[in-house]
């Protein structure tokens, strides 16, 4: 009997059951393009759930996980692509970015049956890399893979982190660094920016191909309505409304909002130089490179809906043959998003005060707080953490001393309770409703910053390894790590991210 493999055994004997729709789309959509070898990869982390929650043998990756993490080592089944894709970076358009240091190795099914692209970042030059080294430096990646896990956790729509290893080699920017290299999960990496690279080129027809890949992948139940590329503009507009009202909610600043980085699946996408608000600002803005404020977390839904205009803009020949009355349909569906959006904030925010019904009066109410937040520099993970405390007893005063002076909130919490006595909850359900859309844990800035530092300048993961650990459990009490719901001191605090490139 022959000691060799078919190619069909090969598949089934692979740690990972790839199945390429995206690579089997037409030569325009992507570049082949194979990782480039690293000299010496170590793994920092394998994310083993969510490998086990892709249907993936997590016993044999283990074994080789520094080797087919960093793309030294190929598994059968893999048809690695680089993605192409064109975007508006702070309003401006490029016809032409792509996949300019990440590589897809595929396509898998999860247990419930979802295709999850994996994606390596770091990974080598490719065809779009427009003289980039195509590589990541150690910060960058750790910075990645704690936000997105941490999004995960706290019930945000998200690419996900499945691994993380040093290359052992060098990356030169403003200093030399150590290399790394990133594994990422999504639901797919189709931008707005991917509709866009077509669109600019006039190919109708491209377009349409992309259109009808994504309503099959992430849309089925509009496949069948009498105008779905309308139906998708409407799918994603509801699902970015919902995503920024969810990133409000947390505090969550994405800093590049660019087409390119905005996913039609509606995940949160490229964690480059995000940041999590401490001291309530609408203004706060703490990417390097976003210095008119473009990105601010105020501006975030303005933004959503601006790049959604652009989206519209691409399936306009899809929409109606007429250009006007395809336009018109399409404003329709842009203007519906503020409203979508307005209703998802305005129901998170109700929730985040332990309000279960509605009144007329419950947005000013709510927009009173968040001035007095604003005036008085309360830390607004804390504030809103501490207020469900509050709302389970009366004479708990912590959260009155997030603010610099307690007593410039005590009409407000008149209000407050005048309105709690009209809301049909209990106080103890009333609290702990509070506490499950409040978190007690998010990724502080300086504790990212801490954890990085200790990784690249000592080689010490393990601030990394305890900061995931509270970070998988936001909305529980963990005494244990109490010290890292506290907010920065003020030589602490980190004014500034940057981005990974």
């Amino acid at each position: 009997m022959s000691s060799f493999l078919s190619d069909t055994q090969m598949l089934q004997a692979s740690p990972v059951l790839f199945d390429n729709s995206y690579a089997r789309l037409p030569p325009q959509f992507l570049a082949e393009q194979a990782p480039t070898p690293v000299a010496a990869p170590q793994l920092i982390k394998f994310n083993e759930a969510l490998a086990r929650e892709l249907g993936l043998n997590v016993e044999a990756l283990r074994q080789n996980a520094a080797a087919i993490f960093s793309g030294n080592q190929l598994l059968p089944g893999s048809q690695p692509i680089a993605m192409a894709y064109a975007g508006h970076q702070f309003g401006n358009f490029v016809p032409q970015l792509g996949d300019g240091r990440a590589i897809l190795l595929g396509e898998v099914k999860d247990r419930n049956g979802r295709r999850r692209d994996i994606q390596l970042k770091g990974s080598g030059p490719t065809p779009f890399s427009r003289r980039g080294d195509g590589r990541a430096a150690l910060g960058p990646v750790l910075r990645e893979y704690i936000v997105s896990e941490a999004m995960h956790a706290l019930g945000i729509p998200t690419t996900r982190a499945l691994a993380a290893v040093t290359t052992g080699e060098p990356v030169y920017r403003e200093e030399v660094l150590p290399g790394a290299i990133f594994t990422r999960v999504a639901a797919s990496h189709i931008r707005v920016g991917t509709f866009q690279f077509f669109a600019a080129r006039g190919d109708a027809e491209s377009t349409r191909t992309l259109a009808d890949h994504v309503i099959a992948r992430h849309y089925p139940e509009i496949g069948d309505r009498e105008n779905p590329y309308l139906a998708l503009l409407e799918a994603v507009a509801e699902r970015q409304a919902a995503l920024i009202a969810r990133w409000l909610h947390v505090g969550f600043i994405h800093g590049v909002m660019n087409t390119d980085n905005m996913s039609v699946s509606g995940e949160t996408i490229d964690f480059g130089p995000c940041a999590f608000m401490d001291a309530y600002d609408p203004a706060t803005v703490f990417s390097s490179i976003d210095r008119n404020g473009r990105y601010a977390y105020a501006n975030q839904p303005a933004i959503g809906q601006w790049n959604l205009a652009r989206f519209g803009e691409t399936l306009i020949p899809l929409i109606d043959p007429s250009v006007d009355k395809a336009i018109e349909l399409a404003n329709i569906v842009i203007k519906a998003y503020g409203e979508r959006f307005q209703a998802h904030w305005l129901s998170g925010m109700r929730a985040k005060i332990g309000l279960s019904s509605e009144e007329e009066g419950d947005l000013d109410l709510i927009q009173s707080l968040l001035a007095v937040m604003q005036q008085q520099s309360a830390d607004f993970t804390l504030a809103f953490r501490r207020l469900a405390d509050l709302a389970a007893d009366e004479g708990a005063t912590d959260f009155a001393a997030t603010f610099q002076d307690p007593q410039a909130v005590t009409s407000w919490l008149a209000e407050w309770r005048e309105r709690l006595a009209r809301d049909p909850q209990q106080p103890a359900a009333r609290a702990q409703a509070m506490r499950k859309v409040n978190p007690a844990f998010i990724p502080r800035n300086h504790r990212i910053e801490q954890a990085i530092e200790a990784a690249v300048e000592d080689g010490d993961f393990s601030l990394f390894e305890a900061l995931l650990k509270v970070l998988a459990k936001p909305y529980e009490d963990q005494p244990t790590f109490a010290p890292y719901a506290e907010p920065p001191l003020p030589a602490e605090r980190v004014l500034q991210t940057f981005c990974g490139t």
